[in-house]
């Protein structure tokens, strides 16, 4: 994949778009009043959900392209657009869902409490976070790459170059426990945004997470920072779900695939992430059994 400012990632563009008709400003298809609300098998969360009429979503309030709060405090990104796709699918409208931000350190909490149905922000899927949550997934494949200041001052060319130095990540993310095993002194901050001021006073040279997200930031912040471009992890982005709920997990996983199919992911992808980067292949969906 291909910054559409010309930096390269580690993704295959695919070479066309499926157009669709019948979509909303969002870029995920409208809802057809014509077809039937769905039913599920009772006792499932979905089932449970559907029966509710609403849904709550924990994403991400401070992640450019994926998950970033609008002007009237409602997240817009390619996360909350496949939030959007979830609920759809089980007859639940974009103004049923519930946002709760959800930062790094938190998403596990979140779920385990039952203080949101599922999460979707920027949550790559690991064996650690599998003892505790379930995930759908992946609907993304990032890899961690490195944010400096435009011009790259320090000559920062890769991770080995972080050793013994100050850079940011976020609290409990996957980005901060890889920067820590490769030497780095690491600043946790609550988000990646906060990790911007420090890296443009100088109290860290660089700030470290997925390429997607940092590449966000950078566009958000036009001329001030530019990223490295070696990506040297893969991060699949997955949806985490209460731990053993294996039949809510494989049923997102089959909406994940028909959205592949029919064009919905695509579709949602070039309404946010696509204004900056190309459209990538969507990743298979792991069916893993515990």
């Amino acid at each position: 994949m291909r910054f559409k400012n010309g930096l390269m990632i580690s993704a295959v563009a695919v070479a066309s778009v499926l157009v669709l008709g019948g979509c909303t400003d969002s870029g995920t298809p409208a809802a057809d009043p014509t077809v039937a609300a769905p039913t599920f098998e009772a006792g499932t969360t979905m089932a449970k959900l559907a029966d509710a009429g609403t849904i709550t979503i924990g994403t991400k309030f401070d992640q450019p392209l994926f998950g970033l709060a609008g002007p009237d405090g409602t997240p817009v990104g390619f996360d909350v657009e496949i939030g959007k796709i979830i609920a759809g699918e089980l007859g639940i409208s974009a103004d049923k869902i519930k946002w709760v931000e959800t930062v790094s350190k938190n998403r596990e909490p979140f779920i385990q409490s039952g203080e949101v149905d599922l999460v979707v922000a920027t949550y790559t899927i690991n064996d650690t976070r599998k003892e505790v949550v379930s995930f759908a997934g992946p609907y993304y494949s990032a890899g961690q790459d490195i944010l400096v200041l435009a011009g790259n001052p320090e000559g920062i060319t890769g991770i080995d170059d972080l050793a013994g130095k100050n850079v940011c990540s976020a609290s409990g993310s996957t980005s901060e426990k890889n920067l820590i095993a490769a030497g780095a002194v690491v600043l946790a901050a609550a988000g990646y945004g906060d990790c911007l001021e420090p890296l443009r006073n100088g109290a860290v040279v660089a700030v470290s997470t997925d390429n997607v997200i940092l590449a966000g930031l950078a566009d958000q912040n036009s001329g001030e920072f530019e990223v490295v471009n070696n990506p040297f992890t893969e991060e699949p982005y997955g949806i985490g779900v209460a731990l053993e709920d294996d039949t809510f997990r494989n049923w997102i996983n089959d909406v994940l695939e028909a959205s592949y199919a029919d064009g919905t992911w695509a579709a949602a992808w070039e309404s946010t992430a696509g204004k900056v980067l190309n459209l990538p292949t969507p990743p298979a969906v792991d069916r893993y059994v515990r």
